[in-house]
């Protein structure tokens, strides 16, 4: 008796022809258009992209960033975290311990010690700020230290089984902790004031306009980079494998994969590029402190998913650059409001847009290639 060849998926590619050029499109705007329009284009022209404009761009797309981690582990996942703000302050306090070092003795007390363990009565470092002088170590500690936090919650939370509302209430505890634990002055993070007032990096003035655009650039380059790297992960078995544990878990299992070692990898890599968007942020915004591991702000980071969509990579970016610029908008013209457009704008999108803007763009789509086929 004969049996039909089994006929597997056919490699899909990373992007379409299409998609390569939204995508080279979006790298010549990062790299070319926006440095000639904030840095040749006078201030008066109608087409000169300010300071201000840099820099709210320039935070909106480390926003992104975090929201392309949280779609890897709730898209395609069907892990709902509540506690991504960690990872992010994590990377942006490794790269603030760094900055502060860069002041040297231009701080107010003229020591070679941060103001604040000066104001302290500190008289050296603490044993966690050994390598904060080296930019190569700052580096590597941006990744590592969000890497390693994740990957041992990840390994017991996981190993344990513990999933749905109840891992995300963990994540939240997780994060509530952890700020308080900052809070404290005796850690040596600055307490409740954070780190500020940087100088340098790399011994290049922070504050200068082409230092500010070559964040901004950076952070756009590397979210272009961690959106192909996503697409790639999708694409590939792995990815597959990703969205089978997110369906059904249990079959998964019966199939003979561990979720556990998939579950905890993509896990790990979502920390970490929280960790290198909070690293980037830091630098642009000139201020880091323990209100960044705030519980509201890792659930911000989960509406910008949702309201993009999730599982599609290009929503929760759109999602972020939606809410955050409305935020800003909203909080200068009404603050009073803000909270109870985001509470709406959740609840709509939940009860409305289960699949986000992305979903609502696709579905009048096929709504209008419909009726021009009856037409």
């Amino acid at each position: 008796m004969s049996s039909k060849p089994i006929s597997l998926p056919s490699h899909r590619p990373l992007l379409s022809r299409t998609g390569w050029a939204a995508f080279l499109v979006a790298l010549i705007v990062v790299c070319a258009v926006a440095p000639v329009l904030n840095l040749r284009v006078p201030s008066e022209s109608i087409f000169h992209l300010s300071d201000y404009g840099v820099g709210l761009v320039g935070r909106i797309m480390c926003y992104a960033i975090c929201a392309l981690a949280m779609d890897l582990i709730w898209g395609f996942t069907g892990i709902l975290s509540l506690g991504h703000g960690l990872f992010f302050a994590l990377g942006g306090y490794a790269m603030g311990m760094y900055l502060m070092r860069q002041i040297g003795l231009e701080g107010n007390y003229k020591s070679e010690l941060p103001d604040f363990m000066v104001f302290l009565d500190w008289k050296e470092l603490p044993w966690h700020w050994t390598f904060s002088d080296s930019f190569v170590a700052t580096l590597f500690l941006i990744i590592a230290v969000p890497g390693f936090v994740a990957f041992v919650f990840g390994y017991f939370a996981f190993r344990s089984r513990i999933k749905g509302v109840y891992f995300s209430i963990i994540t939240q505890a997780m994060t509530f902790a952890a700020m308080l634990l900052f809070f404290r002055n005796e850690t040596g993070f600055g307490g409740n004031n954070g780190f500020t007032d940087f100088k340098r990096i790399l011994d290049i003035p922070v504050a200068t306009p082409s230092m500010r655009m070559t964040l901004f650039v950076l952070t756009g380059v590397t979210l272009l980079g961690f959106f192909l790297m996503a697409r790639w992960l999708i694409n590939s078995k792995f990815g597959r494998v990703l969205q089978a544990v997110r369906d059904a878990e249990t079959r998964v299992m019966f199939s003979g994969y561990n979720p556990l070692g998939y579950k905890l990898t993509i896990w790990t890599i979502s920390a970490m590029m929280c960790g290198v968007a909070g690293a980037l942020y830091v630098p642009q915004v000139g201020i880091i402190n323990p209100s960044e591991m705030s519980p509201a702000n890792s659930i911000e980071i989960a509406i910008w998913a949702a309201v993009g969509g999730r599982a599609t990579l290009i929503g929760p970016i759109l999602g972020a650059f939606i809410v955050s610029g409305a935020k800003s908008w909203l909080t200068v013209a009404y603050p009073e409001f803000w909270l109870y457009f985001l509470g709406a704008l959740f609840i709509g999108v939940t009860l409305f847009l289960p699949d986000g803007v992305v979903g609502l763009v696709k579905r009048l789509s096929k709504t209008n290639i419909k009726s021009g086929d009856r037409s």
